[in-house]
């Protein structure tokens, strides 16, 4: 697969994600959303940071399944009980997706939710990837 990422210079310099991602390959892979389930489906962890690196890691997981990497994609939401928990844990949560995906990042919104399939999820991530 090859992309580019896009981000024009009259729109505000993105920080941990990209404007527009233009991606050519041959198959696109559909991610479900993934929050903090473990094997059991049970959600882990009790912050933020650490139900986002377990949903990321998650979403990850199935990406690899499908034969892709985390450079290949090209679009994540990211489902948020609460954006304000998310803003103020936002250097911390970046430093966990380049330890996870790297710095190829996709085109990515956040969306804050009421609630969550899970009760006790805090956070879902789901997005599509292109292979070649």
């Amino acid at each position: 697969m090859s992309t580019e990422r896009v981000n024009p210079p009259e729109l505000s310099p993105p920080a941990g994600f990209a404007h527009a991602v233009v991606a050519r390959g041959s198959r696109v892979v559909f991610l479900a959303g993934q929050t903090a389930l473990d094997a059991d489906g049970k959600v882990v962890g009790h912050t933020l940071p650490e139900q986002f690196e377990r949903a990321l890691a998650n979403l990850l997981a199935a990406l690899a399944a499908s034969g892709g990497a985390p450079s290949d994609l090209a679009r994540v939401t990211v489902y948020a009980t609460d954006v304000a928990a998310y803003r103020t844990h936002a250097p911390e949560l970046g430093r966990l997706w380049r330890e996870l995906a790297g710095r190829d990042y996709p085109a990515m919104a956040v969306v804050e939710v009421v609630r969550l399939w899970d009760a006790e999820a805090m956070v879902e991530l789901d997005g599509f990837a292109v292979l070649p």
